[in-house]
């Protein structure tokens, strides 16, 4: 398949076309409304620094269907304990600076970039990116991000300071998410970290269906705010 270069216009080309390694199109910029028109479209950006901007949409797609989320019997009496402070947009810029700036295996570098980074900013300022964040002793110790639109939440990065800090801010966010009505979370590739919860592959056709039909769904733009846990449904520990 060819790779296809971006022109200034907002358009993407129909991700079927990308390449076996999900690669489809180069260039463009990461002006708000051309991230948000590739998310709606099964397409990401992911690159190095010193390369262009690279747009993916692989095939398959790893998802987590949110009423097929598991919690290790661990985990349940780890977030019951109430270790951590879990709270949402509070410190998101942070958040991600810190998902940039932990090693990960067989990755030099990041792929969060400067350019990246204050894209997802620009986005979070828009209601549209969100973080969720695990707290302790005033100091913030894990968290993730990502993009929420419709009844999908798209998940872009994860870290942790503190054993088990990054995990119990995912199950506050799922359940958060099963209580709004919010039900795949799109995990993009594969990840051990996320298949632990059930986590699976799907065809991307079938991906692009399931996210035409959940963007029917209305985009709960942010800050948000985590209910207490008690008032969520689903799986609450």
């Amino acid at each position: 398949m060819p790779l296809f270069a971006l022109p200034e216009e907002h358009i993407f080309p129909d991700p079927e076309l990308a390449r076996e390694d999900g690669l489809l199109a180069v260039g463009g910029d990461l002006h708000p409304a051309r991230v948000l028109l590739a998310y709606s479209q099964g397409i990401f950006p992911w690159y190095s620094e010193g390369q262009p901007i690279l747009w993916h949409s692989p095939d398959p797609r790893f998802v987590l269907f949110l009423d097929e989320f598991e919690i290790p019997r661990s985990l349940r009496r780890e977030v019951r304990k109430g270790t951590f402070e879990v709270r949402a947009d509070t410190a998101f810029a942070q958040v991600v600076d810190a998902c940039s700036r932990v090693p990960r295996v067989d990755q030099d570098g990041t792929w969060i970039t400067d350019e990246m980074r204050n894209a997802y900013v620009t986005l979070h300022e828009m209601g549209f990116a969100h973080s969720v964040e695990s707290w302790l002793d005033g100091a913030l110790v894990g968290g993730l991000y990502g993009v929420g639109l419709g009844g999908v939440f798209f998940g872009e990065s994860m870290f942790a300071l503190e054993s088990n800090a990054s995990k119990v801010a995912f199950v506050h966010l799922v359940q958060q998410l099963k209580a709004w009505d919010c039900d795949l979370l799109d995990s993009q590739v594969h990840t051990e970290h996320v298949a632990r919860f059930g986590a699976r592959n799907i065809p991307r056709r079938a991906y692009l269906d399931l996210l035409a039909a959940r963007l029917q769904v209305s985009t709960r733009r942010g800050p948000w705010t985590l209910d207490p846990l008690e008032a969520r449904t689903g799986d609450t520990p």
